[in-house]
């Protein structure tokens, strides 16, 4: 062994073990690896940044705002409202959120079918009232495992494919894949679905400010229009769309203020009092097609004006504290509209335009992007962290999902790679503002991807060292004196320990000549042996670096770098074990 390879594995080892110990964060110790690997000469400096321009930081960045654009879209809601209503118990959520991963990672990329599929465990989480961490890792981890059913699941099955046709003249097929991997699937999401619990609940690492203040008791006012899907039914279908989030005070029917009793049913021109979250109040709001309090901003006769809405206290200086939204005709004077407003230690029940104003109140106001923050200004009103919410504002329902489904089959039919068309997907949120460009960057999650790129040269140094190929020859000296069962487990567990530090593809390309050798000098034939290669580099379970979508989900997880073992490791031990004695049987060596 060289000095360099030495230095190589010891840096690794070392990052690892910080990993583990989990006492510093995890983009600070990827950084801190690069310096040192850098310092002592096992990376050179002119490709010390050369991770941040690799594919797989372009993916997850280009995934993050994809998914975040879907989120935005409403479609999601709709869909687990119309499919779901009744699906309210964690273990059932999570049974059908990784059976459609894993259904849609066998015919599309794993990563864009993980990203469309978490907002709706987003969604999930919040309605059952536990954190996201309980759904995201066995999402991803199904994800992967979809993806060993088919040829085009995943990259090490092409990889290995085209090494299976390059050494015998003929490549594996779509649907050679599907037997062992489909057991595999089936097995490892039935072991998710009741040990899910391995990892601990976590919260996002990096809560923002806005999430430290969001308010819970907006008082809001909406009406019901001859387009609205709730004319003529009772009030409490209006207010399960809020998932037990918003409440009615009262409903306003001409000079009538009516208690707000369940069996109500709601006629045009009807005002409702709400309250609740101001995303809950969204959700009513958007899905029922009500409309909020104030005159329209955009519409025939007027300029197109992009609109947001933004939270914002009355300070001790406002002119609008003691004066009420009817006299104040904010609509007219100031070109924006009051669409709720939150008093602590107060229900509001009157109507916003009645409602006289106070210091300390939290308002929400809709405007123009370019001409709100001057109103906020002039009115002497703080924004609320800098934040901008989705209440009154329009979303782009199709949109998003038109957006992804142009990526997914670009890349299917082999248009466009992976990294260009989900970047162009993340560019096209943008452009058709499904994601606001204020968001654009809140979406792109900045640590996970400083950590990818300060990470991808430092484990590439065990391939520029040497070191991959010493693996290998140890592995060589191993296996010969193996039984056939003990040689194809060990060529699959050596891909999984690898995988982390070449990227799967890479794995292939090494470990596949490897296995072929193996079986050549035992006398075996060699598809058990690729096969092997390919399930093992295709099951990353241990660390949220060897694959795209274990990094997809750390951020909005809340996950530490030791949680993924907690639930990977049983998880390809499992797999090691059913996967042997299934490829034994599904392709005999002799």
């Amino acid at each position: 062994m060289t000095t360099e390879q030495i230095l190589s594995f010891s840096v690794i080892a070392g990052m690892m073990a910080v990993f583990i110990w989990d006492r510093f964060r995890y983009d600070v110790v990827a950084c801190c690896a690069l310096v040192v690997a850098v310092a002592l000469g096992i990376v050179k400096p002119g490709d010390a940044f050369s991770g941040f321009s690799d594919d797989i930081v372009i993916i997850v960045g280009s995934a993050l705002v994809v998914s975040a654009g879907v989120a935005r879209s409403g479609i999601v809601d709709v869909a687990i409202k119309k499919f779901f209503p009744n699906l309210n118990s964690v273990r059932t959520q999570m049974a059908l959120l990784m059976i459609v991963v894993a259904v849609l990672s066998a015919f599309i990329k794993n990563i864009g079918a993980l990203a469309i599929m978490i907002p709706v465990a987003l969604q999930f989480a919040r309605r059952a009232g536990v954190s996201p961490s309980r759904y995201l890792m066995p999402m991803a981890f199904s994800a992967l495992l979809g993806g060993l059913m088919t040829q085009i699941g995943t990259s090490p099955n092409i990889v290995v494919s085209r090494l299976r046709g390059e050494m015998t003249g003929t490549p594996f097929s779509m649907f050679d894949f599907t037997p062992v991997g489909g057991l595999l699937t089936l097995v490892g999401v039935t072991f998710l679905m009741f040990f899910y619990w391995l990892v601990p609940e976590r919260q996002k690492q990096s809560n923002s400010i806005e999430e430290a203040v969001e308010i819970s008791n907006y008082a809001s006012e909406a009406t019901v229009t001859g387009q609205s899907t709730m004319m003529g039914k009772p009030l409490a279908e209006l207010l399960k769309l809020g998932d037990g989030e918003v409440v009615a005070r009262a409903v306003l029917r001409g000079h009538s203020r009516m208690s707000p009793f369940p069996d109500i049913i709601l006629r045009e021109d009807d005002s409702v009092l709400l309250e609740g979250r101001s995303a809950a109040l969204e959700r009513v709001v958007s899905s029922a097609k009500l409309r909020l309090s104030g005159k329209a901003l955009n519409g025939p006769g007027k300029v197109e004006q992009d609109l947001i809405s933004i939270e914002a206290v009355i300070s001790h200086q406002s002119p609008l504290s003691g004066v009420s939204a009817r006299n104040l005709a904010l609509s007219y004077t100031r070109g924006i509209n009051l669409l709720a407003v939150s008093r602590r230690g107060e229900r509001l029940r009157e109507r916003l335009s009645d409602l006289v104003l106070r210091e300390g109140d939290v308002i929400v106001l809709q405007g123009a992007r370019t001409t709100l923050p001057g109103v906020l200004q002039d009115l002497a009103l703080l924004p609320l962290a800098q934040q901008e919410i989705m209440l009154g504002t329009q979303r782009k329902a199709l949109i998003p999902i038109i957006i992804l489904a142009l990526a997914m089959v670009s890349t299917a039919l082999g248009f466009a790679p992976v990294a260009v068309a989900f970047f162009a997907a993340a560019l096209g949120m943008a452009v058709f503002k499904a994601v606001p460009l204020n968001d654009l960057y809140k979406a792109v999650d900045g640590p996970i991807l400083v950590m990818l790129g300060a990470l991808i040269p430092v484990s590439d140094s065990l391939r520029t060292t040497g070191g991959s190929e010493l693996i290998a020859g140890w592995l060589g000296q191993i296996a010969h004196s193996l039984p056939p069962y003990g040689a194809i487990a060990l060529i699959m567990i050596t891909a999984m320990a690898v995988t982390p530090f070449l990227n799967n593809a890479a794995t292939v390309l090494v470990m596949g000549p490897i296995a072929v050798s193996f079986a050549t000098t035992l006398g075996f034939k060699p598809e058990a042996f690729l096969m092997a290669v390919a399930i093992g580099a295709g099951s990353d379970f241990l660390t949220p670096v060897g694959h795209q979508c274990n990094t997809l989900v750390m951020g909005p997880g809340g996950y530490r770098f030791s949680d993924y073992p907690r639930l990977g490791l049983p998880l390809s031990i499992l797999i090691v074990l059913v996967s042997v004695p299934a490829l034994l049987w599904f392709w005999p060596v002799q």
